[in-house]
C-alpha cells in the first residue's frame, strides 16, 4: 500500500511538521496501526479510509504518535487532506469522522487548507509545581485545555524566552496528560506572526512537536482574547518551524495552512 510523508504548515520540504499518511479501504486491527506508526517514527501518522455516501462525514480519520492514539492532531489531518486533494482523490471541502467529531478540510486555489476544528476552553491555573523549573524560565500565567487536547499553555516572559527553552522531557511528562505549550507574544508588531508557541509532549512519545495545529484551538482563543482580533497568525517551532493561520469563529477555530509531500513510496507489511 502507499506510504506517503508530507510536511504540513509549510509550503516546502524539510521544514514544517512531518506526518505520515496511508489511505486505506478499512482500519485493520489497533495492533497494526501502532506498529506502522511506530514504524514511521514521527509525531503522527494518519490512517484514514473513505466511507459510504451520504453520510455526516466523506473518510474516517484515526493519529497514532510512536506510542499511542490522540483524539485530535492538526498537522496531521492537514497532511491527509493534502494527499486527497493532490492525488484527485477529493476536492473541495472533506468531512473527516475522528474522535473529536467531525472535522472538515477545505482546499483553496492558492493551495492553501482551512481546517474547521472545535474551539478549546481554558481554564486558568495556579502555577504547578515543579513546571517552571522543568522549563527552565519564568512562567506568566498557565491554562488547561478541553479534554479533547489535554495540554498546558503556558505564557512566558516573552518570544526569546520561548525560542532558547531546553526543557526537562523527563520533569515535563509528569506534569500534563498529553503536552505543554510554551507561548508568548511576537516580539516586533511587523515580523508576520502575532505569537510564537513550542510544543512539548513527552507524555505521548515526542519530546518536541515542531508545528502543533490542535495547540492552535487553544492558543487562537487564548491570544485572540489579548489582541482583540479574531484573526491572528501563529510561528511555532524549534529546529522546524511553520506557520498557522488561526481565525475564531466562536466554538469554532479555523486553522489555515500548505503542505508538501516529501516521500510517497510503499508499505511492505
Amino acid at each position: 500500500m502507499r506510504i506517503r510523508i508530507v510536511d504540513a504548515f509549510t509550503d516546502r520540504p524539510f521544514s514544517g511538521n512531518p506526518a505520515g499518511v496511508l489511505l486505506l479501504d478499512s482500519f485493520p486491527d489497533d495492533a497494526w496501526l501502532r506498529q506502522v506508526a511506530a514504524e514511521v517514527n514521527l509525531s503522527e501518522t494518519a490512517f484514514a479510509h473513505p466511507l459510504p455516501a451520504g453520510g455526516d462525514a466523506d473518510w474516517a480519520l484515526r493519529w497514532f504518535t510512536p506510542t499511542t492514539e490522540v483524539d485530535m492532531c492538526g498537522h496531521a489531518t492537514l497532511a491527509t487532506a493534502h494527499v486527497l486533494h493532490s492525488t484527485g482523490t477529493a476536492d473541495g471541502t472533506v468531512r473527516f469522522a475522528t474522535r473529536s467529531g467531525v472535522l472538515a478540510a477545505t482546499a483553496e486555489a492558492d493551495g492553501t487548507i482551512t481546517m474547521d476544528f472545535p474551539t478549546s476552553s481554558l481554564t486558568l491555573l495556579p502555577l504547578p509545581d515543579g513546571l517552571a523549573k522543568a522549563l527552565g524560565a519564568e512562567v506568566v500565567a498557565v491554562h488547561d485545555t478541553a479534554a479533547h487536547i489535554g495540554d498546558l499553555v503556558v505564557e512566558l516572559r516573552d518570544e526569546a524566552t520561548v525560542r532558547s527553552l531546553a526543557p526537562d522531557f523527563v520533569a515535563l511528562k509528569a506534569l500534563s496528560s498529553r503536552g505543554v505549550i510554551a507561548t508568548a507574544a511576537a516580539e516586533r508588531p511587523d515580523c508576520g506572526y502575532d505569537f510564537v508557541s513550542r510544543g512539548f509532549f513527552p507524555a505521548v512519545g515526542i519530546d518536541e512537536d515542531p508545528v502543533t495545529g490542535s495547540a492552535h484551538t487553544a492558543l487562537a482563543p487564548y491570544w485572540s482574547a489579548r489582541f482583540g482580533r479574531e484573526d491572528l497568525t501563529g510561528f511555532q517551532g524549534g529546529a522546524r518551524t511553520g506557520l498557522v493561520r488561526t481565525r475564531l469563529r466562536g466554538d469554532r477555530t479555523l486553522l489555515t495552512g500548505k503542505a508538501v509531500t516529501v516521500i510517497d513510496g510503499d508499505l511492505h507489511a
